[in-house]
């Protein structure tokens, strides 16, 4: 039988995640879809760097290491990324003042050809603003609130969409688009939500360790269940869709993102003697690109070397006696326990990089969708002229004939809750709101359909 109450409470709950995520949805849409190409993006800014002319015998790494340190006076060396062909430029990673830059040094005259603050380039911004909205902490937990509140606004929205009485898919998986501006706006509203329901809902709950609230509640979970600590993998990255540090940072997949660490900057030292027996070992891996080199030891001059490859399953690190390049501890994906396998693969998909252009293309069209249900769902709200009448509360349509779905969301979505710290918070938060300040205003409380 019908339950108006509880489909007007669910209304109402898909209107306030729509009214505080609507923004937030469109802002991380496209910071999303921009780093979903990041590959690409990093590629064209250093296309000079990677299509150089060279002349002469290619100078050693510690040559090239040399360089770097003296165009930055009182920096410390870090890593030596591997050229992934003979023509690119040399990268080394140097830190100055708690600032991290990239040194980019030509391989074979050793001329300085660019030096860039690996914390404001481009790509590492709108890392920051998806994962933060560039304010901190406080980006990060609004960030978290909104997504928390996108999974209730996909659970009521499909329980709003389900169809009953199917006469046919128009309206369900395509959109009528010739029975005038409210039922085209609805059906690009309801039709978009169903294709992207799926990969939106992967979307959210893969970005959760990165949040600073789950991220930090779900690492000490583990520490208490005493499970192993991942090793290194992954704004580093969604966050990320979002820490604050670049890519080449790989933090440990089980820390927030305010507390991401790179794992490859285990010693920043003043000087630092790369032996050709290392660098040979590392090229001899074939590891998957961006590979860092960095001193793990700095009294053994023993190395490790990194791959940084986005596509978390194929990272691989190694450790490198110093002085014969012989491998001395090795860590690869398949070694990893099946929880941070899952989220691994996972962070992967989410930055477009597990399975190649396609996955790219899933994530752009999941991106566009969102800005679709938004400005869809505002302008729809806005056509519709709510009356006096409670069943038209909030410009809700009155209630069909049967909706048993409705328990169950109901009931799935505080499920949810339970595990989402921040939206169970703010459930409860705006529970007591309603039954302690709204339901007393009449006319807010007839508006609202409480």
């Amino acid at each position: 039988m019908s339950n108006p109450h509880l489909y007007r409470t669910l209304w109402r709950w898909h209107f306030y995640a729509g009214v505080f995520c609507i923004p937030f949805i469109i802002f991380l849409s496209v910071s999303g879809a921009i780093y979903l190409f990041k590959p690409q993006i990093e590629s064209w800014q250093d296309r000079a760097e990677n299509s150089l002319t060279l002349s002469g015998q290619t100078a050693s790494a510690n040559q090239h290491i040399q360089a770097a340190l003296s165009a930055l006076p009182g920096a410390l060396f870090t890593s030596y990324q591997l050229p992934q062909s003979a023509n690119h430029a040399i990268v080394i990673t140097l830190k100055k003042d708690a600032t991290k830059y990239a040194v980019y040094v030509h391989p074979s005259n050793l001329s300085i050809l660019k030096v860039v603050n690996k914390d404001s380039s481009f790509i590492n911004l709108v890392r920051t603003f998806h994962g933060e909205l560039l304010a901190g902490n406080a980006g990060s937990i609004l960030v978290e609130l909104a997504a928390c509140w996108a999974i209730v606004l996909v659970l009521t929205g499909l329980y709003l969409w389900w169809p009953r009485n199917l006469k046919g898919f128009g309206g369900i998986v395509y959109p009528r688009i010739n029975l005038g501006v409210r039922t085209t706006l609805r059906d690009l509203h309801a039709v978009t939500g169903f294709w992207i329901a799926f990969f939106t809902l992967f979307l959210l709950l893969s970005g959760l360790p990165w949040a600073l609230v789950w991220g930090g509640a779900f690492k000490e979970v583990r520490q208490w269940a005493n499970q192993p600590k991942v090793a290194a993998h992954a704004h580093g990255e969604h966050a990320a869709h979002a820490s604050n540090q670049p890519e080449s940072n790989q933090p440990d997949w089980t820390l927030s993102r305010q507390q991401e660490k790179p794992v490859w900057m285990a010693q920043a030292v003043a000087n630092a003697n790369l032996p050709q027996a290392v660098l040979a070992a590392a090229y001899a891996q074939q590891l998957a690109p961006p590979v860092e080199l960095s001193l793990a030891n700095s009294e053994t001059n023993n190395w490790k070397a990194a791959s940084q490859n986005q596509n978390r399953p194929l990272r691989t690190t190694v450790w490198l006696d110093g002085a014969t390049g012989a491998i001395t501890k090795q860590s690869t994906f398949s070694e990893k326990n099946t929880l941070d396998k899952a989220i691994g693969i996972g962070i992967a998909a989410h930055e477009g990089q597990l399975f190649g252009w396609f996955n790219q293309l899933l994530g752009l069209i999941t991106a566009l969708g969102l800005v679709t249900l938004s400005i869809t769902g505002f302008l729809m709200w806005r056509k519709r002229k709510p009356n006096e009448s409670l069943k038209q509360a909030l410009g809700a349509p009155p209630p069909p004939s049967k909706r048993a779905m409705g328990t169950g969301v109901a009931v799935i979505t505080l499920a949810t809750a339970a595990f989402l710290p921040l939206l169970a918070i703010s459930i409860i938060a705006l529970i007591i709101l309603e039954q302690g300040v709204l339901r007393f205003l009449p006319r807010t409380r007839v508006w609202l359909g409480i």
